[in-house]
């Protein structure tokens, strides 16, 4: 069927170019040399042999025929530029170049699948595993996932989705699961509490028992939320955390704690592979534009050139690592013996106010910086231990955060001008 398709795509623009071509050579050999200008050019018109003056209709032919020139060659140019607009259409609907990809043998080529993974987190996964050579299936429900992220992929031997919400139980046969699928920004997980804490649980269980029935090893995304808003500072693995179980982060806050506890579970009754990945704040291109967190607020809000707003004092702080670095941890510790959870974030801690300052003076704008009320249950500080990543991984985050920032804010700044073009705002 892609086949199929791609050759009609090729058909309609060799068609509409053999169009725009005969249209330009019939425009070029009806006009070829008339000089069409803004005012008449009316040829010479000899006085007739009894010497009296030309007539009015003489004049008159002249003038209108140079008007009938230039109405067909205004009217030449536009089909040339909308049949210009279709070949343009038409080459954008061309599949592009697959990024490159490394051969892989069938006995070192594994069968991936990553749950959320045309999400902002998984869309960069399934780039990285589908380069190093292995076979990637893509499952999501596309809530905040957008099919637009994984786009690149269609049509490749080594890229397979599914659009399936993992609620449901899944039956395929894979060697790996990164299961990363939930809403993770507050807005997205607090839309529907309820369906956020089954993702959280009735999904976890679907992929734990899917890891358990192929014989699969298995990564559990978790986040640093599980600490809740923490006493100790920074945060280790071995603190418990302090989460208002009723609050209104909890159907986030707790159902990742259920996640941990179900994959420990699984872990010592059915002897199933599991890694757990504590994730801190991370940013970066493909980050939903409504995703409600610091670093999309703030970007969006100098890009329009509006009050950046922040929540509170602005005292309250977090550390911010850039997508790729997450990426490299992720991968490291699902290649890893280690069995317990790890916190993959970056160790350097800024205020929200001095974020919302930074954002202000990257963006190049001068926007005013406000402030509103406090979230409920706002954690007042976020700051990962990573002494076991650094470690067990030899892992640790290496992009600069103006460099980081810098990538997003490009895409961001092209995503704006995406919308205003299909009427968006």
């Amino acid at each position: 069927m892609v086949l199929i398709w791609r050759l009609r795509v090729v058909l309609q623009l060799l068609c509409f170019s053999l169009l725009l071509i005969a249209i330009v050579f019939l425009a070029n050999g009806e006009f070829r040399g008339k000089e069409i200008s803004q005012k008449p050019v009316i040829k010479e018109i000899k006085a007739p042999v009894d010497g009296s003056e030309p007539k009015n209709d003489d004049i008159s032919k002249a003038y209108l025929r140079w008007k009938i020139d230039k109405k067909e060659l205004i009217d030449a140019k536009s089909r040339i530029y909308l049949l210009e607009q279709k070949v343009k259409s038409l080459e954008a609907k061309l599949p592009k170049p697959y990024p490159h990809v490394k051969f892989l043998s069938y006995r070192a080529k594994k069968r991936i699948l990553v749950t959320g993974g045309a999400g902002f987190v998984g869309s960069h996964l399934v780039d990285r595993l589908i380069m190093q050579g292995h076979e990637v299936i893509v499952v999501d429900n596309f809530f905040t996932g957008s099919k637009r992220n994984v786009d690149h992929w269609v049509g490749h031997e080594n890229f397979e989705i599914i659009h399936q919400d993992i609620v449901n139980p899944l039956y395929i046969e894979v060697d790996e699961i990164y299961h990363l699928a939930s809403p993770a920004s507050p807005p997205h997980y607090m839309y529907n509490p309820v369906k956020t804490i089954k993702t959280n649980t009735i999904g976890t269980i679907n992929m734990l028992a899917l890891a358990k029935r192929v014989g699969a090893k298995i990564l559990i995304a978790s986040t640093s939320e599980v600490y809740g808003d923490p006493e100790i500072h920074p945060q280790p693995e071995s603190y418990w955390g302090h989460v208002n179980p009723i609050g209104p982060r909890s159907c986030y806050d707790e159902g990742k704690r259920v996640s941990e506890s179900l994959a420990f579970a699984y872990a010592k009754h059915y002897h199933v592979a599991v890694r757990i990945a504590r994730i801190f704040n991370t940013y970066g291109p493909r980050m939903h534009m409504d995703d409600g967190r610091v670093v999309s607020n703030f970007i969006l809000q100098a890009l329009r050139n509006k009050t950046i707003t922040v929540y509170g004092h602005g005292n309250q702080t977090r550390s911010f690592q850039y997508v790729t670095d997450l990426i490299d941890g992720l991968v490291a510790l699902m290649a890893s013996n280690y069995t317990h959870p790890v916190n993959l974030g970056n160790p350097v801690e800024y205020s929200i106010m001095e974020f919302a300052v930074y954002i202000k003076k990257l963006v190049g704008r001068n926007n005013p910086i406000g402030s509103t009320e406090a979230v409920e249950d706002d954690p007042q500080r976020r700051k990962p231990d990573i002494t076991i990543a650094r470690k067990t991984l030899k892992w640790e985050p290496k992009v600069p955060l103006e460099e980081g920032l810098m990538k997003t804010i490009d895409y961001f700044r092209e995503e704006l001008a995406r919308s205003l073009n299909e009427g968006y705002t």
